[in-house]
């Protein structure tokens, strides 16, 4: 049986009533780390592994949420306006839905159920899709319109303000806005952006290191906060620049003795990986992969060396897959400190390197690795679902 149709069937079995059917799908970056909250550019894909989210409005301002992932259910009231944190995966839920009520728009509460098959922990945005995914959901059903860049932007602030997450806006805005068979090529600044085709001779390829360092997501904050002080340092000398993104090579080598050794090489990753991800977006339209996966294997050794976001296990996997026939490109992508690495693949070598790359990783560091291969998907949407196949 379909299963979507399974999932809403579990949906009708918990609520005694028939839902509609959201979707949002995960995402791998292409190149382009660190950069969307330095006002930068980045270069995202979504990928074929999805949240779904199946919903009925509620006559009050309950939301009664169960997650199939967590096997665990969750409930608030919306109109409870000291509604607040739990530090629960939960709060990604209640979070968007509060911020689209402080933004003025008219939801009511819903019964939930969430199921999703993007890896949790692997750095392919699963907390963006859930996001996303819920955003749309709650507007669908109370028949709002929707702005994608503002559920995008929506989606964010609930991350940021209501989880605590400092998260940039790639993530939500390539969940809601991608296109099948594109790449995005995204301004963080003006949200500016170009979809480009993808190759279909070639295969986005997440190899997931099964480690994810404690240490990750205090680190993330503190190279936000090392950014921002080289803007604050860079600004008194160059009063133009807002961003690390407003700031040229030539700039900070000339302006370096105002900056620690540490920030100044915090500051060159992001302002040489800006300038790859523009490079690379010329390489993807004129077809020069070879080109693309050049920069891609300089953005890893700058995460690498600059930034200081790897780690052992990524650094092994990057190094086993360069060497592997077929394969154009290979770095990590995300937050680092383990998760995933973004390999760029020809479609017809698709296998020999899946089952390369998992033996010889597993032969390094002892530990099997999850593989996933993908194609470039669209964002966010409703699934068609009728009422006989509900019943099938």
């Amino acid at each position: 049986m379909n299963t979507d149709i399974v999932f809403t069937q579990k949906f009708v079995e918990r609520y005694r009533s028939t839902p509609r059917l959201f979707q949002a799908p995960g995402r791998v970056n292409l190149i382009g780390e660190h950069t969307d909250y330095n006002d930068g550019f980045v270069f995202p894909s979504a990928i074929n592994f999805h949240t779904q989210v199946a919903i009925a409005a509620r006559q009050d301002q309950r939301l009664v949420i169960y997650s199939e992932s967590y096997k665990e259910s969750a409930e608030v009231d919306l109109g409870n306006v000291s509604v607040s944190s739990r530090k629960h995966w939960s709060d990604y839920v209640v979070g968007v839905a509060v911020m689209l009520k402080k933004a003025g728009y008219a939801i009511s509460g819903a019964n939930i159920l969430i199921d999703s098959n993007v890896p949790l922990g692997a750095g392919l945005s699963s907390s963006a899709a859930l996001e996303v995914a819920i955003g749309l959901s709650l507007l669908g059903i109370a028949g709002l319109a929707v702005d994608r860049k503002q559920l995008a932007l929506l989606c964010q602030r609930a991350e940021n303000e209501f989880v605590g997450a400092r998260c940039g806006i790639m993530d939500q805005f390539v969940c809601s806005q991608a296109k099948s068979d594109t790449v995005l090529l995204l301004d963080c600044r003006s949200l500016d952006y170009q979809l480009l085709p993808f190759d279909p001779k070639f295969a986005l390829v997440a190899c997931n290191t099964m480690v994810k360092h404690e240490l990750a997501s205090n680190e993330y904050n503190h190279r936000r906060a090392e950014c921002e002080e080289g803007v604050r340092r860079l600004a008194k000398v160059l009063p133009n620049v807002q961003a690390l993104r407003d700031v040229k090579l030539s700039e900070l080598e000339t302006h370096r003795n105002w900056l620690t050794e540490v920030i100044y090489k915090r500051c060159h990753h992001v302002i040489s990986e800006n300038e790859r991800v523009i490079q690379g977006a010329n390489c993807l339209k004129g077809n020069d992969m070879p080109g693309f996966g050049q920069l891609m294997g300089a953005s890893h050794r700058s995460l690498r060396d600059d930034y200081e976001v790897s780690c052992l296990e990524l650094d092994v996997m990057v190094e086993i897959a360069s060497k592997i026939e077929g394969v154009f490109g290979a770095r990590m992508t995300g937050g680092g400190f383990g998760g995933c690495t973004i390999n760029l693949v020809r479609t017809e070598k698709v296998d020999s390197f899946c089952e390369e790359v998992a033996s010889k990783y597993a032969q390094r560091i002892g530990q099997r690795p999850e593989i996933y291969v993908s194609h470039p998907v669209g964002g966010a949407e409703e699934v068609s679902l009728t009422d006989t196949a509900l019943k099938a």
